[in-house]
């Protein structure tokens, strides 16, 4: 697991390892339970890239993936 930008300020990291994850949905409870209203908001709005492909299913297996990274969304400048 990645994270960049504002996830990786809300967490205080820039990667974390979580096993056994079934979906993007069991990630998302998984990163609600650890750090709860400082990253919910957040998530609402982030795009997954799951080993480098952009994954819109987040009930979609994770099956053998072995990067996730949690991108908030982006402003150009």
């Amino acid at each position: 697991m990645r994270y960049f930008a504002g996830i990786a300020e809300r967490t205080g990291k820039s990667e974390e390892t979580f096993p056994d994850l079934v979906d993007l949905d069991d990630l998302i409870v998984r990163l609600r339970g650890a750090y709860g209203e400082a990253i919910s908001p957040a998530l609402e709005v982030c795009s997954f890239l799951v080993d480098g492909a952009v994954a819109t299913d987040r009930a979609a297996s994770l099956g053998q993936a072995t990067r996730v990274d949690v991108l908030p969304p982006f402003a150009g400048g």
